[in-house]
């Protein structure tokens, strides 16, 4: 059997510039080589007392030489001999630390985490270096040995030179980049390496992707200090400062979701929260949890106290901060979070999710989508209890991200409604505050087996509203909705499910039932009483020709007109038949293709018992079609004014008005 041949040029090549698409991920990935050294050589020390490591020196040291345009990155941990740098560096995807892994499971506990898989993430290094010089030197060898290449024309091993590396405690690894030139002609010249040749522009890397690397992370950084007053300083004396360089651990090391809750307090959370994802509020409800098993992953969500600025525009980015081992994958991982809770901010850390070789992106959904609905039912969990402990806290959450919820309902046809339905808000035009569809319920007049609602673009409004005020007036509570996904949820639930209640010496129980989402505005609404619904019956058989003329004069404006029952004060209102009702018709009419949007069909209903009523018989007793055709026009646009829709010709509309006075 004949071997696959390999153009080495071409694959390196393809390692370089076609696997990852970040250039500032090689940082992470020389640091997690180094972190993986290190934990090489404590495992070694673990399972052979002979071996002496002081624990406590282990690090990775970052530097950079701004003239000479390299970064090293160095390491006190296993170090390569010359055979391993050979292996490991000039075997394209050979993973020293994938074998060490393989070698090594049975006796790997939680000291030791090995992040390396691929043996491809050193090369990375090439997307920001024409020229690579590695120096090692194995624990317990004499020898250091130099590794360098430029990532095109192979590499080279040879003895260390003088100094490097010679010490007697001096195993590890030294990994220095020699930067390319900034290239103007580049279409990623904003990128340039020469933003990495500063101490904020490593720190930067570090605290994004490397920040929580389980060793220290050690720089020398610049700082200032004040010089002692001199002794005969006189009164004009300004202080004095120098500088001065300081070696400090720039890493968190820590995570914070790795920690126990009880060894950790909500002022840590907090900071945490307002550090990482740059917000001055407060969260309102942190979430901790763990799991084990065959997937294992430590996961740090938190409620945010406001709402983004940008939450509902197209801009918006929904995701979790992705770990693996305590690296950074993805800063923000849309698979972790349904649509509805796209607002939850927070941190998953998982090392059994499996990676592309870039660990940029991830192979196998199905793990993710088990953290998903993990991390769903967590924050569902949540969420119902702070609205059964704390109503206030709750009210202002729902105020902030309430519309995302009701649009989880309606996007997913209603499917999420019996998650999702017992954690919604509405106004209530009776009791004058927020209640739940459980509330509502509890509250239903007798014999209601439904809910009422309207919907529009103002509660004011709504409440003022003839169909609302007719619906309390006769004794039924109606929500009062605001929120332009409100009628479209409502259409996608069609009905709400209320739980058995048990019943007591003062309430009676009930079974399990839906209540129908009955919108007031309907043209077959039935809230009047007997008596009202008789007179309009008799006012729609005596005056059945008035009816007929008063449709035939708004032509396609209407599909009927009718009388009704219980209108209250006013003379006549709109309703709507079918599939489509006002409230839709308005808010599909203000999106990109309103004029093509459908439209409701509209019946205009009449108040037999108001003063106008008498008016209309009257014009239609003296055959005077257009005095009808006038009182017609001018009730339809006052119908329709009520509700919030806009007139087809406001001048015609006033001319009308002015012809009655």
């Amino acid at each position: 059997m004949k071997q696959f041949k390999t153009e080495s040029k071409k694959l390196l090549d393809l390692m370089i510039n076609s696997i990852y698409t970040n250039r500032e991920i090689f940082l992470r990935e020389l640091i997690s080589n180094a972190s993986d050294a290190i934990d090489k050589l404590s495992f070694a020390s673990l399972t052979d007392p002979d071996l002496k490591v002081d624990q406590a020196s282990l690090a990775i040291r970052l530097s950079f030489d701004r003239d000479a345009r390299t970064i090293t990155v160095s390491d006190n941990g296993i170090g390569m001999t010359q055979e391993e740098l050979d292996r490991n560096l000039g075997t394209i995807a050979h993973s020293g630390s994938e074998q060490f892994k393989e070698e090594n499971a049975a006796h790997q506990g939680d000291e030791i985490d090995i992040i390396g898989q691929f043996g491809v993430g050193f090369y990375s290094a090439f997307m920001v270096a024409d020229r690579v010089r590695v120096v090692s030197r194995a624990f317990g060898s004499d020898q250091a040995y130099a590794w360098e290449s430029d990532g095109v024309k192979g590499y080279s091993i040879e003895p260390a030179a003088e100094g490097e590396r010679s010490g007697e405690d001096d195993h590890g690894t030294d990994v220095t980049l020699y930067l390319r030139e900034a290239d103007s002609d580049d279409p990623e010249a904003g990128e340039s390496p020469d933003r990495f040749l500063s101490e904020w522009g490593l720190r930067d890397l570090v605290s994004r992707y490397s920040n929580y690397v389980r060793h220290p992370v050690q720089m020398m950084v610049s700082k200032s200090r004040e010089l002692p007053r001199p002794e005969d300083a006189g009164d004009d004396y300004k202080p004095q400062y120098e500088e001065y360089q300081e070696l400090e651990t720039i890493n968190s090391i820590t995570p914070i979701w790795k920690k126990r809750s009880s060894e950790v307090e909500q002022k840590d959370y907090d900071e945490f929260y307002r550090s990482a994802f740059h917000d001055w509020v407060d969260p309102a409800r942190t979430i901790s949890f763990h799991a084990e098993g065959s997937l294992s992953y430590d996961a740090l969500l938190f409620i945010p106290g406001q709402a983004p600025f940008d939450l509902y525009s197209k801009d918006y980015e929904k995701g979790l901060a992705l770990y693996s081992s305590n690296v950074l994958i993805q800063e923000k991982c849309a698979d972790l979070l349904p649509d509805h809770y796209n607002f939850v901010r927070g941190v998953v850390d998982s090392p059994d999710v499996t990676l592309n070789i870039s660990r940029e992106t991830l192979q196998q959904n199905s793990q993710l989508r088990a953290i998903a609905r993990r991390v769903e039912k967590k924050v569902t969990s949540e969420l119902k209890g702070m609205l059964r402990d704390d109503r206030e806290a709750y009210e202002k959450f729902f105020d902030n991200f309430g519309r995302g919820l009701k649009f989880g309902i309606y996007n997913s046809y209603g499917s999420k409604a019996s998650e999702l339905a017992d954690l919604l808000l509405f106004w209530s035009a009776r009791e004058g505050k927020m209640l739940t569809f459980a509330e509502y319920a509890e509250g239903m007049a007798e014999g209601q087996d439904k809910v009422y609602y309207a919907a529009g673009d103002s509660r004011e409004r709504l409440q003022k509203s003839p169909v609302v005020k007719s619906a309390v007036d006769h004794g039924f509570d109606v929500l009062l909705c605001t929120q332009d996904v409100d009628e479209f949820m409502f259409q996608a639930m069609r009905s709400w499910h209320q739980d058995a209640v048990a019943g007591d010496s003062e309430h009676k129980g009930t079974d399990a039932h839906d209540l129908e989402l009955v919108n007031v505005s309907t043209a077959d609404l039935d809230l009047a009483t007997e008596d009202e619904k008789k007179a309009a019956e008799e006012a729609t058989s005596e005056h059945k020709g008035l009816f007929d003329e008063l449709k035939d004069a708004l032509g396609e404006k209407v599909t009927g007109v009718r009388a009704a029952a219980g209108l209250g004060e006013a003379p006549a209102t709109i309703a709507a038949e079918g599939p489509v009702s006002l409230e839709m018709e308005r808010v599909i009419a203000r999106g990109p293709e309103g004029e093509m949007a459908p439209k409701a069909q509209r019946v205009l209903q009449l108040n037999a018992a108001h003063p106008v009523f008498g008016k209309l018989v009257a014009a239609e007793e003296a055959g005077d079609k257009d005095r009808l055709k006038l009182y017609g026009d001018i009730l339809y646009d006052q119908a329709l004014l009520v509700e919030g829709l806009p007139i087809d010709d406001p001048v015609q509309f006033a001319k009308n008005v002015t012809e009655l006075m």
